[in-house]
């Protein structure tokens, strides 16, 4: 708070012209003006003002110091304003993007929840397996499930997340229980199809290390969808084997429509995350969506009570 107070000295006197207006406007002697400018400039390492009997002068420094500690005042100003009166304040258009199975059960529900909370904000949400390039495409953030390629995208994670192999008890009946993961290459796999993700496979512990090591297995079969949900109702079928999140078939274990088979081999969670380009001033609209995501995600029993 001294640096801030700091800054709104310099802001007085350099608008104002002078110590003793700026101190008149405060209601403090204009010495104590004097020291707070000279201990900011002893602790920037520059003069940012050259001062007289007559005037005072912006050297360059100070000139371009000034609009950045007017920009963040305002700042601060803004931010004080939006909690004000019981309330956070956001506006503006929020797009955001998800993958389309996650996203109907855990994304679409939320939106128009927080819509209520924010009535200010208006709300674009993409649903699709596809990877979103947000700058190109102007999201403001995405949700994404697994495994984060190497970008400059800021990520949060809001939970974990466990996939695992499964299948009907009739196709299982039919075509036999694979024992490791290798067996799968026997069998008819239903996969995301090349232009999705899961680009490196499926993902599988290895016995080697204490089971620590992870492998990846990229199996095949006579069909694939860029359609996740897709994919989950073909296994429903009992057309094959998928490789889902327990999010969306955990339900489905519990009532025996599916069965979880090589459960040793399930890799460890990987993660559920918001992420987002990296920007010097995230909008206040993002940053309460990400908390409020955050926080429905966070809860305990969310994921056993929302499977429907």
């Amino acid at each position: 708070m001294d640096k801030l107070k700091a800054f709104e000295t310099f802001v007085a006197v350099a608008t104002k012209g002078s110590l003793t207006a700026a101190a008149r406007a405060e209601g403090v002697a204009p010495a104590i003006i004097g020291r707070r400018l000279d201990a900011l400039e002893e602790s920037l390492g520059v003069k940012l003002l050259v001062r007289t009997t007559r005037r005072i002068t912006l050297t360059h420094e100070g000139s371009a110091f000034l609009e950045d500690c007017q920009r963040l005042l305002a700042d601060v100003a803004n931010a004080e304003a939006s909690v004000s009166a019981g309330g956070v304040k956001a506006s503006g258009h929020l797009r955001i993007t998800a993958p389309a199975g996650f996203g109907r059960r855990h994304v679409a529900p939320l939106v128009p929840r927080f819509r209520e909370l924010h009535p200010d904000v208006s709300i674009s949400l993409n649903l699709s397996d596809r990877v979103v390039d947000l700058a190109a495409e102007g999201f403001d953030c995405a949700v994404r499930v697994g495994d984060l390629p190497d970008s400059s995208l800021v990520s949060v994670r809001m939970a974990d997340n466990r996939r695992l192999c499964v299948a009907t008890p009739a196709y299982l009946a039919r075509r036999g229980t694979p024992l490791q993961p290798s067996d799968l290459l026997q069998h008819d796999c239903l996969t995301l199809s090349s232009d999705a993700s899961q680009t490196r496979g499926w993902a599988f512990r290895t016995p080697a290390d204490g089971g620590q090591e992870v492998m990846h297995l990229r199996p095949g079969g006579p069909l694939d969808c860029s359609d996740g949900q897709v994919l989950h109702d073909w296994c429903l079928a009992g057309f094959g084997i998928a490789w889902r999140s327990t999010w969306e078939v955990e339900g489905e274990i519990r009532s025996g429509q599916l069965v979880a088979v090589l459960e040793d081999f399930a890799a460890p969670p990987n993660g559920i995350y918001v992420v987002f380009p990296q920007r010097k001033h995230l909008p206040l609209r993002v940053r309460l969506w990400i908390d409020y995501l955050k926080h429905h995600y966070s809860q305990a029993g969310y994921w056993q009570t929302n499977q429907a």
